[in-house]
Formats: C-alpha cells, structure tokens, sequence
C-alpha cells in the first residue's frame, strides 16, 4: 500500500513534510516520493495530515470493544490504541466471586452484556481476547482496586501483610503477562480504602517491568491539589513514572487554580519524577451514579450497599451527608442534584428519567432527590450512569496548554444518553484547540496524541511514522476534521477523518468502516 501525496507528521513534533508513505504487512517500510512504486492499494492522501494513529491514555471500552469490536466511535476519530483497565478497576485478574461483583459494580461503564463470556481469570486470557478480534489496539494497566477485592475484600482497612504480598504476587504476574502498569481509583471502592504507603509498595513492583502508575486521585474538590500532590509523592517514593489520569480541576473553589496544578508537575519533572497527564477537551464529567455514595455507604459490597439504600435512617445518613455536611464521595463538597443528570440505565420504565438531572426526574416522581437517587439504585442494582457539569473551560484551556499533556477521552461507551467524548474527544482536540483557539499546533498535538503517549506506554515501535514503525496511521484533514457528538446527540461520528489504519489494514477507507478486525493487546516490552 501507498499513501501518497499527504504533509506527513510523524508524531515527533517536527514541522510537516510532504512524502509518500508505503507499506507492507504490518509495517511502514519507506516514505518518501514513491511517484514510481507499484502498489496493490493507494491511498490519495492529498491535502490530508498523514500521522500515526492516536492513542486514547485514558478510556473505559475494557468490554465494549468486545462486545462491539467495530468500536466505530474510536477508530473514525483516528484512534488506533485504547488503554483499559483505569481508575483501578478492571475484569483481570479475577476471582469467580470477584468477576461477578465487577459485573454488577461497573454496569454503569460497560454494562453486562447478553451472552457475553466472561470465563477469563488472568490477564494473559484477558489480553488474548483482543488478538484479531478487535479494530484497534489495547494496553492494559493492572486495576489496584480488583486486586484489593481478590486479597482483602470489599472492607474499609489495611491490609495485612499476607494480603499485601499476595496483592504484590498478583501486579507481578500481570506485568508478566503484559501489562503496561498499574491504575488506582481513590474515590472509589475498593481502592479508596488504601493507604498511600500500600500504593507505594505496590508501584515498586512496577518498577522492573518499567511500568508506570496511573492514579484517579483521591479528591477533586477543595483538596485536589493536595491529592495530585500525594499521587506525585506516591510515584517518587516507588521511584515510578507517574501518568495522571483525566487530570483537571474542576469545581467553583478550584477555579483559576490549573495554574498551580501545573506549576506542580513542572516542580515534580524538575526534580527527577517524570510526570506526564491525560485531559479530555470538555467541561463535564462522567461516571456511575453511586460514585456519589460516601465511603461507609459501599463498604461491604454491592449487596450492602443495596440494603442500606433500602433503611430509612441510612437515607436520611445519607441526606444530612450529601446536601450539608458533604462526603468523601463526593470529594468533601455537597451535592447540586441540579449539576447530575441521568445519562443510562437499563430497565425500560426507568428511562424516562435519562437526560433529566436528578432534581428534575425527583420533582417529577413527587420524591426527595435522596430517595429517588436510593430508588432508583436499588431498583437497577447500581447499573446508572450520570453526567457531571462541574468543570471549567479556563481550567480545561490551561491543562490542555501543557507540553506533558496526552489524549484521553475517559469514554464511557454505554447508556442512552453516554458523554460524547467517546465519540468526539479526539477530533476535538484539533477542531477547537488547534484550528479555532490556537492554543496548541498541529504538529506539537499530534506529538502528545501519539509519540508522547506511545513512550509511556513503553511501546517502541508505535507512536512515530518512520520506516520499521508499526503501520497504525490516521489521515486527517486539518480544514474539516470536528466533532459533531453532543449532549442531546452523543453516538454522532466526527468528520474529517477519512482514513484509518491499524497494523497495516484500513479500517475507515474513505469515511466508512470496513469491518477489519485487526487489533491487538499490545504487551509491553514485547514487539507486537
């Protein structure tokens, strides 16, 4: 195949170049002009950015992209590599009893799929899934919280040493198999009921296979910056590359503050910890509902959970919590059920209430927005995604500004109302950063969409497009590449990405998908 005729970033952050780009099997052999090589395929990439495919730092498609192995909503943004396993909760490695806890637990992510297999254990049988069966690439970090469920539970307390080793012996075995590293989720449960110095021993582990840590920090309201500062801190004890996952600053009383989040991380990089963090291009969050429950309300497990949500006195516990005093989960600050809107459930007489927030949909059931919220948990056991409008686009523009930026669309993939950045993150990233602000180059976005993010994978032959890289490769144009996703219209594909490339086979030709299925888990250390 030859890609003929494009300007050529080659994801190193050097200025544009005209060539030709040929290819062979899985593999780019030659660039330059190849005006007289035969080819079986070419491409006319003519006013079109010919680039490496970008790769998504930060993403929740670890079933989706089984269950739907098209994943339309990645690959026609020119995404070729998902990373999975985030926010320290992940399928692999897993108990039975484990597995069907995280079934129930992640619903709101990545549902339970009908008919879905979900007879793998180790990472290695995870990873193998994805091998040909898949349009794009995977990574994967090893998920602290699932490994604190297979060794202590679902109980607020330290883990014994025994329970430690054995979580060691399990981030050991997965780094063996192929993990990248490892991923907490501080405010959520299990992993929040970890102590720094667990996480640092765990890091350590990491450390030999050259793995990094990638931490959903403990607090995102008045302590986020004391938060980002304990996951640094945390990295340079278990002398680790940190990579901060959906980093941002969001909240009223973190306003105007990205400034000092990134003064931190240049102090941090200045003194030896290499820090480097994914940022997604929009002002709202997204997650499952029960995220907001206060620690004491989770503990246990999901049974537990849904037994309290049933109490009177519990829900007026968790009344007085969330709308007065605050609560850990959610991040020390009381909740505006006006700010959380209801994005998914799974029952059908409960849809009525996607896309309300939950002040509304309460009002319109005659309830208390604690017990509608209970309710309503109950009655999907736990199975509710939300969207959060908490963030700050001044903060957004600042993070985004930063040379240790990457790409991340943190995409929840499921719902009738999912957060559009699944579909859009990527081609907004060039559309309104790029093109409309200005506030980043094309050549230096497409350097920390691709070369940056492949380097802290530990993934050598990815991320450049140079002779001997692998063929994953994105053709943009820079004039009409947006995102049309929005918050009423969120499954909606960008434009301007005509051509995608995974492991040499095209998988958008033209603006349509192919059906090519040519993915793999991509294993670190390991040419794939």
């Amino acid at each position: 195949m030859i890609i003929r005729g494009g300007r050529v970033l080659d994801g190193s952050g050097a200025p544009s170049f005209r060539a030709d780009v040929g290819i062979a099997g899985d593999r780019v052999v030659e660039m330059g002009a190849l005006g007289g090589r035969a080819a079986a395929r070419t491409i006319d990439a003519d006013g079109l950015f010919v680039c490496p495919g970008f790769i998504d730092m930060h993403t929740h498609s670890d079933v989706q992209l089984l269950a739907n192995p098209e994943h339309d909503c990645k690959v026609r943004q020119g995404v070729t590599l998902d990373v999975i396993g985030q926010d320290g909760l992940g399928y692999a490695p897993a108990t039975t009893e484990v597995m069907n806890q995280l079934r129930r637990q992640l619903a709101g992510w990545n549902d339970d799929p009908p008919g879905f297999d979900w007879s793998f254990r180790s990472v290695d049988e995870y990873l193998a899934r994805f091998d040909g069966r898949a349009a794009v690439n995977v990574a994967y970090l090893v998920p602290h919280g699932t490994l604190r469920m297979i060794a202590v539970g679902m109980d607020d307390r330290p883990a014994t040493l025994p329970e430690l080793e054995r979580m060691k012996h399990l981030v050991a075995e997965g780094m063996q198999q192929g993990a990248v590293g490892i991923s907490s989720g501080l405010t959520y449960v299990p992993g929040m009921f970890a102590s720094d110095d667990e996480l640092v021993e765990l890091c350590k582990v990491v450390r030999p296979y050259g793995g990094y840590y990638c931490p959903h920090h403990r607090n995102y309201g008045p302590r986020a910056l004391e938060a980002y500062a304990d996951c640094i801190d945390v990295a340079g004890r278990a002398r680790v590359p940190l990579h901060l996952a959906h980093a941002h600053l969001s909240f009223e009383c973190n306003r105007g503050r990205a400034g000092e989040l990134l003064a931190m991380i240049d102090a941090a990089r200045a003194g030896g910890t290499d820090v480097t963090f994914d940022a997604y291009p929009y002002v709202v969050a997204a997650t499952y509902l029960h995220a907001v429950l206060p620690s004491w309300a989770s503990e246990g497990g999901l049974t537990r959970t849904l037994e309290r949500l049933t109490h009177l006195d519990q829900r007026q516990r968790l009344a007085a919590e969330l709308e007065r005093t605050g609560s850990d989960g959610f991040h020390g600050l009381t909740v505006d059920w006006q700010r959380i809107v209801i994005s998914g459930v799974r029952r059908d007489e409960n849809r009525r209430f996607v896309g309300l927030s939950v002040q509304d949909a309460a009002r319109m059931n005659g309830q208390r927005p604690v017990d509608f919220v209970c309710d309503l948990l109950v009655a999907e056991e736990l199975g509710v995604s939300a969207l959060l409008h908490i963030g700050i686009e001044e903060n957004v523009r600042a993070m985004l500004s930063h040379p240790a930026q990457t790409g991340g669309s943190d995409g929840i993939l499921v719902g009738d109302r999912p957060h559009p950045r699944g579909w859009g993150a990527f081609a907004r990233y060039f559309a309104v950063y790029v093109r409309e602000l200005g506030i980043v180059g094309w050549e230096e976005m497409v350097r920390r969409l691709t070369s940056q993010a492949a380097a802290r994978l530990g993934l050598p032959d990815r991320g450049l497009l140079r002779s001997g890289m692998a063929a994953d490769v994105a053709c943009f144009d820079p004039a009409s590449i947006r995102d049309t996703a929005t918050y009423e219209n969120p499954r909606s594909y960008p434009e301007g990405v005509p051509y995608v490339l995974v492991n040499g086979a095209i998988v958008i030709d033209g603006g349509r998908h192919t059906g090519a299925l040519p993915g793999r888990a991509l294993r670190r250390g390991r040419r794939a």
